[in-house]
């Protein structure tokens, strides 16, 4: 009788233990097999089995769809326009000419597409690609103003990176993150993000003595943003409402014209840190280190809100049992970091983050991240060699409806789904009230650390924390993030400690 239930157990079981042991190639099923095509991709999502530090071959260990290419267009895009934005607020600051940005620009396109191969596509398939830090956009004057150097601030910056992604303190933090508080956060940087969006393209339009254009596009693009939502088409947001904006803005009397010619940028480092060409500020000194150490830190401590948001994004539009290809925090941290390291002994202008262009409209698409990380690469070599396509990524009724539509009003979405239940609203609110105070950062470090204590939102959660949990290290995380801003005069009507930085 034993041995019969034993054997029993043994055939109940080995149709699960067999299906667990088998390879994505051999578990995939071609799209006739389902009822709908969103069907097959959760498929997809569900028996993908990514490795680490090991060979991820296509069609081996994923395969390519045609939703791909939404984030890989909205990624390429999105990193014209940052690397663009970086490039021309340094070229202010030191005087370099316009030929400076545009030439970095092709390079570090160049630069980012080998690191996408060789990374996310290749050996670590579930670190998101390393993008653009645009927090520090706005700080960029003021380390020029201070004596800073690009090369030193982007060698701490990888450097501080690869210590926080050694230690795992990067999916540590996010750990400690309630729903409430990264809700919040996501409803903040979405709202800030369209609403300056809006701003902008009203302000090209207003520009050029059109304003009317900018009511046009935005109106036409929420009514085709409904559609799509209506129909479960919500991932072909990006490409369509390119394709309207700047559609309709030509067709009303927008000018527009390709000046960006095909051709290559200089791939010698060494005329990047020349005295007399690139940046034209030679090789930075210990001195130049010691002026963007806070600024360094401050950067690396701005990676973890950034990072958990893209991760949580991807949690609430990912079915079940998709958990092994979810962006891997530590992951992402290390491949921006060396990225950054590279990025910034090569001479590019780049500082690195987590990609929201692309990671975001993945989800939605319901992706995962190797396929479409090639496809950005490729796109991304397409348009710094031929020049042409850089010019209407950077042309405001495609750029400005692409940024609303594939980044900021997805991240509005993720933060009410997160704060509908529960006790979340207080700590959203708080987020977000800090937030506007001096920056995401600073809101995502001070709600956190009450949130933990208990003194806003769930507080069965915080009773449920240890004692390193609720207060240890969401305090060390506040007191390092709120010093740093004090010595670079970052808090509002507070002057900077040190006094370079005044």
């Amino acid at each position: 009788m034993s041995t019969t239930l034993e054997s029993a157990d043994i055939r109940t079981n080995t149709p699960q233990a067999n299906e667990d042991a088998l390879t994505y190639e051999q578990q995939h099923k071609p799209r006739s097999e389902f009822d709908s095509r969103e069907q097959y991709l959760e498929h997809e999502l569900q028996i993908m089995a990514p490795k680490r530090w090991r060979p991820n071959l296509p069609f081996k260990d994923y395969r390519f769809e045609v939703e791909d290419t939404i984030p890989a267009m909205a990624a390429t895009i999105g990193k014209v326009v940052m690397v663009g934005a970086i490039a021309a607020t340094f070229a202010g600051a030191l005087g370099l000419n316009e030929g400076f940005i545009l030439e970095n620009v092709r390079y570090e396109l160049l630069i980012a597409s080998v690191f996408i191969i060789l990374f996310s596509g290749f050996l670590l398939p579930t670190a998101n690609l390393a993008g653009t830090h645009g927090p520090l956009i706005p700080l960029i004057p003021i380390v020029v103003a201070a004596g800073g150097h690009p090369m030193a601030f982007g060698l701490l910056i990888g450097a501080f990176g690869l210590l926080l992604a050694i230690s795992k303190g990067g999916s540590m933090l996010a750990n400690l993150t309630s729903k409430g508080v990264c809700g919040g956060l996501l409803l903040y940087l979405g709202f800030v993000g369209t609403a300056s969006q809006v701003k902008k393209l009203f302000a090209w339009a207003e520009g050029i003595g059109m304003s009317h254009i900018a009511f046009v596009v935005i109106f036409c693009t929420i009514i085709l943003y409904a559609l799509l939502e209506h129909f479960r088409k919500r991932w072909l947001a990006v490409p369509l409402s390119c394709l309207l904006g700047g559609t309709l803005a030509f067709a009303m009397g927008a000018p527009f014209s390709f000046q960006t010619e095909p051709g290559l940028p200089n791939m010698n480092p060494m005329y990047w840190w020349g005295e007399d060409t690139g940046w034209m500020l030679g090789l930075p000194t210990l001195e130049h280190f010691m002026v963007v150490l806070p600024f360094a830190i401050l950067a690396v401590a701005m990676w973890s809100p950034d990072f958990l948001g893209h991760q949580v994004f991807q949690k609430i539009s990912y079915p079940e049992r998709t958990e092994k290809v979810h962006m891997n925090i530590d992951d992402t941290m290390t491949t921006a970091s060396i990225r950054q390291t590279f990025g910034s002994l090569l001479g590019g202008t780049n500082f690195t983050s987590s990609w929201g262009t692309y990671i975001v409209p993945a989800a939605i698409a319901k992706r995962p991240i190797p396929a479409g990380a090639l496809l950005t690469a490729l796109f991304c070599i397409i348009a710094a060699i031929w020049g042409y396509p850089m010019d209407l990524a950077i042309w405001q009724p495609v750029l400005c409806v692409a940024l609303i539509v594939g980044v900021f009003v997805p991240l509005l979405e993720a933060g009410m789904e997160m704060t509908r239940e529960g006790k979340t609203t207080q700590s959203a609110a708080i987020v977000v009230f800090s937030s506007a105070l001096v920056n995401p950062a600073f809101g995502w470090a001070l709600t956190m650390l009450l949130d933990n204590l208990g003194l806003v939102g769930c507080k069965e959660r915080s009773s449920e924390l240890s004692k390193m949990s609720r207060w240890v290290l969401p305090g060390i995380m506040f007191i390092v993030l709120s010093s740093v801003m004090a010595l670079v005069g970052l808090l509002p009507g507070i002057p900077a400690i040190i006094p370079s930085f005044r």
